[in-house]
């Protein structure tokens, strides 16, 4: 029998009948896996009536009752983290040891969260005017909405939840239907550390869930991950009907190398960021930007390197696993032919190699190719696949200018060992999080995360102190405590004195 994967609402699975459900497979043998349940509108208001009632008495929660639960929480995630990466890797894809390296970063948010009593602080101006004093709080928004991607099941919810949570939301989870399971062991983990039913409720499905979090009344805000094009319609629709929305939208990042670099180190990078977890990471580099004259070397040092890389089942100790799905796998694979056609240099073909799991797998190996120009869908286009373009330009103005005129602006790197050319493309690049000889730029939990151009839509970027602010509202407070003797009327203006 199939095994059937629900919601999670008020605290508990879902017990009531789904009329509809989708596939979840198993993308290194092809097989369906699972079915999970697909939420229709009065399951939807189901879960934002449970997270109403619940927010009313968790935004009143003392602060160390709040920091306890994410305490305990962070204990058990860190206990259990290699249960929830074998969800990961049974639904995604990706090789075990990534799936165990998201779920180590998803709980440095929730160590950043754990400081909530700091975060919550707000400041005190004593006597502004005689007797009168003035401060700032920050309270909860109400019931908020993350909606995530399948490429990370685990990291994705944790950027935005536990800072929800803590700052006294109650929090609607709508996860990939693609790779639900991680979020349903989040859900156990938060109940088992003690929080309140209501205040996290998991609720899979597809866009009909999503139109109603983004047009339901008591949904306060929405966070979202995903593709610049749906990113652009869940920020529309979701700022139209009133709600506080930040939307972190799609990339093509480019790595530069100057010509002083240290090419082992950048064919390393170039490959690590290039190919890890199938190239289906919003912070992947697909566009390698190579100054003259040095990039005949770098493709030579990137080839010996693909030739050693294992593709197959994750759970078998392969370094790149398959795509989540087939029909994934077959539009990354489309592009291939579209950069042939347009006269690029194909120098390595992942469709054409040997795979380490089952036949039926959603395969495709590392694919690279030289000689890419900028009107080539393979660089115009976020593939979201195991593909690496090189373009070749002549200065660092050149890359500079390439760069910066695309129009998604999510991460970026530069390998060089010149410290001023790396402080003047810091400087000068319209990208929102640089990497300097990094390849993938993330930040730490304690620093925000997002990009610019058609990267973001919303004006504040996930985790950190944004991430406190776009979950809480600011207040300030004017008072006066009169002394006893002190009373009659004054209708003049009020003026500082």
């Amino acid at each position: 029998m199939t095994r059937r994967i629900t919601h999670w609402i008020d605290g508990k699975p879902f017990g009531g009948i789904s009329e509809r459900s989708a596939d979840v497979y198993d993308p290194a043998t092809g097989q369906v896996a699972a079915q999970v349940d697909l939420a229709d509108t009065d399951t939807t208001d189901l879960a934002v009536a449970a997270a109403v009632s619940a927010a009313r008495e968790w935004a009143q929660s003392s602060l160390s009752v709040r920091t306890r639960v994410l305490f305990k929480f962070r204990e058990l995630l860190d206990s259990r983290k290699e249960d929830v990466a074998a969800a990961i890797t049974a639904e995604h894809g990706k090789v075990l040891s990534d799936a165990l390296g998201e779920v180590t970063r998803g709980l440095e948010v929730v160590e950043f969260a754990c400081g909530a009593p700091h975060l919550l602080k707000g400041g005190f101006s004593e006597n502004v005017s005689t007797k009168v004093d003035v401060y700032s709080i920050r309270q909860a928004l109400g019931v908020v909405a993350v909606i995530s991607p399948f490429n990370f099941p685990a990291m994705v919810p944790l950027w935005f939840v536990p800072i929800a949570i803590a700052t006294g939301n109650a929090v609607v989870l709508k996860p990939s239907e693609k790779a639900p399971s991680a979020s349903l062991l989040l859900a156990e983990l938060w109940e088992e550390a003690g929080l309140p039913p209501g205040v996290f409720s998991v609720l899979h499905g597809d866009k009909v869930a999503v139109d109603r979090l983004l047009t339901h009344p008591r949904v306060a805000a929405v966070s979202f991950v995903g593709s610049t094009p749906i990113a652009r319609y869940v920020y529309g629709t979701a700022t139209a009907h009133g709600k506080r929305v930040q939307a972190l939208g799609g990339a093509k990042n480019h790595m530069v190398v100057l010509p002083d670099a240290d090419l082992d180190l950048a064919a390393d990078a170039a490959v690590n960021a290039g190919f890890g977890s199938a190239g289906e990471r919003c912070m992947a580099i697909s566009a390698l930007v190579v100054v003259d004259p040095v990039a005949d070397d770098l493709i030579a040092k990137i080839l010996e390197r693909i030739s050693t890389l294992r593709t197959g089942d994750g759970r078998r100790g392969t370094d790149m696993g398959p795509l989540v799905t087939k029909a994934h796998r077959d539009k990354v694979a489309s592009y291939i032919a579209a950069g042939e056609e347009a006269g690029a240099s194909l120098v390595v073909d992942g469709r054409d190699q040997e795979f380490d799991g089952d036949e039926g797998g959603f395969w495709l190996g590392p694919t690279l190719f030289d000689q890419v120009s900028p009107e080539m869908s393979i660089y115009t286009d976020e593939i979201f696949g195991p593909v690496l373009s090189v373009l070749r330009v002549r200065s660092y103005d050149d890359a500079l200018d390439l760069v910066n005129a695309n129009p998604y602006g999510n991460g970026t790197a530069i390998f060089t060992n010149d410290g001023g050319a790396a402080r003047r493309f810091q400087n000068e690049v319209q990208v929102g999080m640089v990497g300097v000889n990094v390849p993938i730029p993330v930040p730490m939990a304690y620093y925000s995360f997002g990009g610019w151009k058609n990267s973001l839509f919303g004006d504040t970027h996930a985790h950190g102190t944004e991430g406190v602010s776009f979950f809480t509202r600011g207040k300030v407070v004017t008072s006066r405590w009169l002394d006893p003797g002190h009373g009659g009327l004054n209708l003049g203006f009020p003026q500082n004195t």
